[in-house]
């Protein structure tokens, strides 16, 4: 009787239960805002059209500039809007801070000339490390001619907005949100309410600031009338809000939305627990009744029935009125008595029983590992499949024979394990059971490791053994392998970079303790990407294997070698041990490869660099050893190929001002900060201007001007380069075309950079860019130095044959500076050369340099180029150079590199001869 009175409210319990849990972890919120945010998305209405929202967006930002803009445009839009017939006007944008003082001005004047119809914002915004909230208002002179409103919105838990407050106390006044002003609501003693998000955020109307702010007269014409919100909706600009059903709304188009609920009298807000307790009740009372006097399905029915019949009267009620029936705890209930009625209707009972019947049969067919019991004398009574698979027995074979026939001795001399023992010990263990490892013997003699499960019961002919075995042999050997594998480098066997860490550590521990040093050399083979592309990977490993085999021999035990990647290796030891200076085992190390290395029927000759990082110096772990040791490698392969480098802290420090200067070019590329300096080029004999060097200068917004020398050799070796390159190039080529517009024809001459050539087809750039600026190919001269020719001569002689076709001059830049000067004047096609300045300085006093230079222009003369002379700075060299037949030069003495303003006022304002600067 009492079970069947239990069985009877069982439902109704599960309910209470279930409302309970929901109401103390309040999943009931997130589940009312989920229906309510499905009701908006089911009635969609459109904004009245009362709420413009001027945008500050990307076509504005495009044509203004970037932001923050001045404060005098937002004084000529609010007299734009004003003209324009607009009511009144709230900015969403901050005013707390100054700015230009005759812009702040003109936005007063402006204010006070609009009559103070403005509402401008103030927010609370939270202070960065916890404390209290910081109040930003509009700067005293704004507020005093305008309406104050507060901009500030509440995020819920889920990341979204859904209320919006009528007002706000900031210190110790209450201040009404901005949409309240707009819509000119009391703010007093009013709580927050839902904006109500079925209305479409698309069917506000927009316009563009830009628009506005030039007049446009079918934009204005949209403002006649209207409340506007003056706001960011741009992406860059950042101000976005989530709000229901997956929309984000810049803030401007928030606020509009709450103003539009206010409007158009949706301020909705929830309605009392009264009608839901209600609801539940009757519910409750309903399922009370029918539950044993109708069949589940009826019930069924009935729940679903009564839950969309209550849904349905919610949303029309939404729909009609300003309220929001919470239906979540209804359905939430309904819900819990399908659950019951599930429950009721399912015999859970023998459906697990028939699951756990079903599981255990085919895990019993699948088992692969060998199953033995025993009886109390340890005697095999049960032989499965699985047992002969690995021993080798069939059960005719071993069932009646003891347990031991399977066990081998150990062969370290242990005993073998006791079954009895063992199974008895799995009594008394959580589970059962007890894993033990032996070695077990099969029918043919091999012994092999053995894993087995002993368990032990009590059965009807007493007490009775079992235990699961498994073949382990297969596994010990892929864990050996798996160790190995995780410590050594497959292809050479030597240490990888894991088991060099660890031994470093271990090295550095025991230096530790004992004052001494321990040494890290790591190792890059030289020109070993050339043995790969030459004769392919296989060669290589070869060569890998070979480069393992002889550190290996040199270290004799030492110290630890290991392979880090690809072709860098390394050695790490312990300086006390090492039976020699660190200095003197690396150089050792380094003339062990001065002999071949023999790979089959090929020798290789293949040098190394060394970099050395030495504890405690070089690095007080095993991690800056390794990253000190690879910067001391690379210094070594640029300064000292072949030879060793130490790590000091100043290659660290360089590398580190390296990659600084690399992260302020980068943004120097992107803020504008590079110009272009002209230096004149004359004709000697009557110093008339004949070109320009167009000339890269760094305007750094801290240190002013900074030296080409100083930045141009990181970014010639940085990704920045084409970039930098293709910008001078098109600056210097529009800079000529204006100049030519202008009616100075004047040639100016470019610096190639490398990558240039090596990135692109630069004949074809050049091409565009002449089509693209109209300059005259003739005024265009490109200058290029050794560094470019060195690679791929092929490639770099067509490109400059096609670009002398367009008439462009190119010209062999620092002449005499290089290696093989003279045979380039020979194969490639050149317009001429220009003398570098380091021979033009003492041209007066050094015979040697004078020597130099009037061979220069005399083999030029013959070859039929033109020779300019670079770094004259006074009239004794320019005169000398004259008459040792040069026609054209620069330098100081004409005029230094200067902005392109400068260098029109100076020598383009009138026809002039170029004298002393």
């Amino acid at each position: 009787m009492q079970e069947d009175r239990v069985k009877r409210y069982r439902p109704h319990i599960l309910v209470v239960i279930a409302l309970a849990v929901v109401l103390s972890t309040g999943w009931h919120g997130a589940l009312r805002n989920a229906l309510t945010d499905l009701r908006f998305a089911w009635q969609s209405r459109a904004a009245s059209g009362n709420v413009v929202v001027v945008a500050i967006d990307a076509p504005s930002i495009d044509q203004i500039g970037v932001w923050p803009w001045p404060r005098r445009l937002h004084a000529e839009l609010l007299h734009k809007l004003e003209s324009a017939g607009a009511q009144d006007v709230a900015f969403d944008v901050d005013f707390s801070t100054p700015s230009d003082p005759a812009s702040d001005e003109a936005f007063v004047k402006a204010l006070r000339e609009v009559g103070g119809s403005t509402i401008l914002p103030s927010f609370r915004q939270p202070a960065p490390n916890g404390g209290a909230a910081h109040i930003n208002r509009p700067l005293k002179p704004f507020s005093n001619q305008s309406w104050p409103a507060v901009v500030n919105v509440a995020v819920e838990s889920d990341g979204l907005v859904r209320r919006y407050p009528v007002g706000e106390k900031l210190g110790d006044a209450l201040m009404p949100s901005m949409a309240v002003v707009l819509a000119g609501q009391d703010a007093s003693r009013r709580s927050p309410f839902l904006i109500d998000f079925s209305i479409r955020a698309a069917s506000i109307p927009r316009v563009s600031y830009a628009d506005v702010l030039h007049g446009d007269a079918a934009t204005l014409d949209k403002l006649r009338d209207k409340k506007i919100i003056v706001g960011a909706t741009a992406l860059e600009l950042g101000d976005r809000f989530s709000v229901p059903n997956g929309g984000i709304v810049s803030g401007p188009v928030l606020q509009a939305l709450a103003a539009e609920s206010i409007l158009q009298h949706r301020m909705l807000r929830w309605t009392s627990d009264a009608g839901m307790i209600l609801g539940l009740g009757v519910i409750c009372l309903l399922m009370m009744y029918s539950w044993r006097r109708l069949a589940s399905g009826y019930r069924v029915a009935v729940l679903i029935a009564a839950g969309a019949a209550v849904e349905l009267t919610a949303a029309l009620v939404q729909a009609r009125w300003p309220f929001v029936v919470d239906t979540s705890l209804f359905h939430i209930a309904i819900i819990a008595y399908l659950t019951a009625i599930a429950l009721d209707e399912i015999d859970f009972r023998g459906l697990l029983g028939r699951i756990a019947e079903s599981r255990f049969h085919r895990i019993a067919m699948s088992l692969g590992d060998g199953l033995v019991c025993t009886d109390a004398d340890h005697r095999i009574t049960v032989w499965n499949p699985g047992a002969s698979a690995i021993f080798g027995y069939m059960p005719a074979e071993i069932i009646g024979r003891p347990f031991d026939t399977l066990c081998a001795a150990p062969a370290d001399g242990a005993a073998r394990p006791s079954m009895r023992d063992v199974a008895r010990q799995a009594l008394l263990v959580p589970g059962g059971a007890v894993v033990v490892e032996f070695e077990g013997r099969r029918k043919n003699g091999e012994t092999f490791p053995v894993e087995a499960s002993f368990s032990g019961w009590q059965g009807t002919d007493g007490f009775q053994y079992g235990a699961i075995l498994r073949d382990i042999s297969v596994r010990k050997r892929e864990v050996e392998r798996v160790r190995y594998l995780a410590e050594h480098d497959a292809l050479t066997g030597l240490a990888n970079r894991n088991m060099l860490h660890a031994g470093l550590a271990s090295l550095i521990a025991a230096a530790e303790r004992r004052s001494s040093g321990v040494a890290l050399l790591v190792l890059g083979l030289d020109g070993f990407q050339q043995i790969n592309d030459m004769l392919g990977h296989s060669a290589g490993d070869l060569v890998l294997r070979a480069v393992a085999e002889r550190l290996r021999s040199e270290a004799d035990g030492k110290a630890v070698v290991a392979r880090l990647s690809g072709d860098e290796f390394a050695i790490a030891l312990d300086c006390a041990e090492a039976g020699e200076p660190i200095v003197e085992f690396a150089e050792r190390i380094a003339l062990a490869f001065e002999a071949p290395l023999a790979t089959g029927t090929r020798q290789h000759r293949v040098r190394i660099s060394i970099g050395v990082a030495v504890y405690p110096d070089g690095g007080y772990n095993a991690d800056d050893l390794l990253s000190n040791g690879h910067l001391a490698l690379s210094r070594a392969k640029a300064t000292r190929r072949g030879s060793h480098v130490i790590f000091e802290s100043a290659i660290r420090q360089e590398l580190e001002n390296r990659l600084t200067l690399e992260s302020e070019l980068a943004l120097a590329a992107d803020h504008g900060e590079f110009e272009l300096f002209y230096q004149p080029q004359v004709r000697l004999v009557d110093g008339d201007l004949v070109g320009a060097e167009a000339l890269i200068r760094w305007r750094h917004p801290v240190r002013g001007y900074v030296s080409p020398g100083e930045f141009m050799p990181v970014v010639n070796t940085s990704a920045l380069s084409e970039r930098i390159a293709n910008w001078v190039m098109e600056t210097a080529c529009r800079q000529a075309r204006a100049w030519e517009l202008s009616g100075n024809s004047v040639r100016v001459a470019i610096n190639l950079s490398p990558s240039q050539l090596h990135s692109g087809d630069l004949a074809h750039a050049v091409a565009a860019l002449l089509d693209a600026t109209g300059l005259t190919p003739a005024l265009l001269e490109l200058e290029v130095t050794e560094d470019i020719l060195l690679h791929d001569e092929g490639r770099v002689l067509d490109m400059f044959k096609r670009i002398q076709e367009l008439g462009v001059r190119v010209l062999f830049d620092d002449f005499g500076t290089g290696y093989a000067s003279l045979s380039y004047l020979k194969k490639f096609p050149l317009d001429g050369l220009k003398i570098d300045r380091s021979f033009v300085l003492d041209l007066l006093t050094d015979s040697d340099d004078a020597a130099i230079v009037g061979s220069t222009i005399g083999l030029s003369k013959q070859l039929g180029l033109s020779v300019v002379a670079e770094g004259i700075e006074n009239r004794a060299t320019a005169d000398f150079l004259i008459s040792m037949g040069c026609k054209e030069g620069q330098g100081y003495f004409f005029g230094r590199p200067m902005p392109a303003d400068a260098f029109e006022r100076q020598f383009l304002a009138q026809p002039q001869s170029v004298s002393a600067a």
